[in-house]
This record gives C-alpha cells, structure tokens and sequence, in this order.
C-alpha cells in the first residue's frame, strides 16, 4: 500500500485493450478479494449501479462485496456519504476530491457490525448527453480508499451515454485491481 502522504492522488490504471490478463477482470478481481480477505463497497453516481452488478455477476462475489450506494443527487453525497460541503460547494459533483471522499464514505456507510469494508470505491462524473457544470461529456473521476489512503483516477472518456458508463466500470475494475496489487508489492 503506498504512503498516503506521497501518493499524489492517482493510480496507474492498466486498461482492458493494454492487459494481456484473463478475459474477465471481474472475475479476477473477485478471486484477488476473496484471496486477500478483503471486503469492497461501492458508491456510484454516473453509473447508477452498473459497477455493482457486474461485481455480483460473479458467483461467489457475495464473500467479498458488502453492496452498493447510487447517490445521484448531490445531496445524498453529502448526507449519505458525508462528502463534505465545501467542496460540493466549490467544486460541484464531479471532482476528485468527491470521487475520493464518495470511496471512504461508503466503507463507513456499509460497514458490518462496526467493521469499515476494506476498500472502497466510487464513480462521478458527466455522462452526457452534454456538458454539465462546466465539465464536458466523458469527464469522470473514479474515487479509491483503502486503509487510511484515498485517491483519485481522471478519466476522459469518448463515446455515448452508454458507452462512457460501461468504460467507467471497466476502468474502476481495473483501478481497483491495481490498488490491490500495489498492496502485494509491499
């Protein structure tokens, strides 16, 4: 796991068409939790439960994914997953700093007779049809916490509404795969 305070905020993310690996990420990364012991929660805002459900498609996912938050109303962000106001305020939905805030909440949020889920990730940004909030189509953050580190992936996607929801997931698959092998380098 690398240092919280010189992790700049991102991670190194290997994309799908990049990886020689398996054909299904989503079924390593459920075998890489469940071999670890580690629990995953997610929050999502732009994939509206996408991530989720291609996590439990996986038999077995039920061993390792504690469940899943879509708080799509900026709202529920701060009251459900306690992202703080300033920087909604500031900021607005889409940002990193949400995206990493977003991931901590919901490991407290979906915690387990007190117990934080071991990792935590979130997704926000603009979808489209349109820019919004001064961000354009395809702006996305994906949120990760782990321990007491917190990071954020930029992603600038290309494509439909749909089209950039689904590489939100692929990408957030694989950003979490990557957290998780950066904790065996240690």
């Amino acid at each position: 796991m690398p240092d919280p305070a010189t992790v700049t905020g991102s991670l190194p993310v290997t994309h799908p068409a990049q990886s020689a690996g398996p054909a299904d990420a989503t079924a390593e990364l459920i075998a890489e939790l469940t071999t670890h012991h580690l629990t995953i929660a997610v929050a999502e805002s732009l994939t509206g439960g996408l991530l989720v459900a291609e996590l439990v498609r996986i038999p077995g996912a039920s061993v390792v994914v504690r469940g899943g938050v879509v708080a799509y109303d900026t709202a529920l962000k701060r009251s459900l997953l306690h992202v703080d106001s300033s920087v909604l305020n500031v900021h607005g939905p889409v940002h990193a700093d949400v995206a990493k805030q977003m991931a901590g909440g919901v490991r407290t949020l979906l915690a387990v007779n007190g117990v934080r889920a071991d990792i935590g990730v979130s997704t926000t940004g603009v979808a489209g049809p349109g820019p919004d909030g001064g961000h354009p189509t395809g702006t996305v953050f994906i949120g990760l916490s782990k321990g007491t580190g917190s990071w954020a992936v930029p992603l600038h996607l290309h494509g439909d509404r749909g089209e950039i929801r689904a590489e939100t997931v692929s990408h957030a698959i694989d950003a979490v795969r990557a957290l998780i092998a950066q904790g065996d380098a240690e």
